[in-house]
């Protein structure tokens, strides 16, 4: 019965996605029309898009973000297996409160991994750049600073007194 039901539940869940990620694109946020804040490899992969990187460069940057996703891997991995856990238990059963614990602690260890293993990309990556492209680079962080605080200005509510 369970299984039954949950075909039509993630039938609905897709649909909802879909359509916030639609309503998403035609938003606008502090980077343009159609502005996601979730690209792979973040505002680092946009911003070495216009580095003009040599062939070894994008060679070298590719190996780095493939190493560190199969680093991050198992992490992942435990926590889809500690959401099928909480997925396959009855809520306020004894096995529902472990498998929500072991699910936490797995998905802060995996946040933890993520964050560390981004610092660590991005100071592999900006090791492989030449002087140019670190000013360059610079100047391209601040002009998306720049844009965010422009965006967070025009859309932020104005504070109640």
């Amino acid at each position: 019965m369970r299984k039954l039901l949950l075909v039509p539940a993630a039938i609905l869940a897709a649909g909802m996605l879909s359509a916030a990620a639609i309503a998403q694109d035609a938003g606008e946020g502090p980077g343009g029309p159609g502005w996601h804040h979730h690209h792979r490899g973040g505002v680092l992969m946009h911003e070495l898009k216009e580095l003009n990187l040599s062939e070894s460069q994008k060679a070298s940057v590719k190996t780095l973000f493939k190493n560190a996703h199969e680093q991050l891997k198992p992490q992942f991995q435990a926590v889809m297996s500690q959401r099928q856990a909480l997925d396959s238990a009855v809520p306020g059963s004894p096995e529902f409160n472990n498998a929500a614990t072991a699910l936490a602690q797995a998905a802060s260890a995996a946040a933890s991994a993520r964050v560390q293993q981004e610092a660590e990309l991005r100071t592999q990556v900006y090791a492989l750049l030449t002087d140019a492209q670190k000013q360059q680079l610079a100047s391209l962080q601040a002009q998306h600073q720049a844009r965010m605080e422009q965006w967070k200005a025009q859309h932020q509510a104005p504070a109640a007194n």
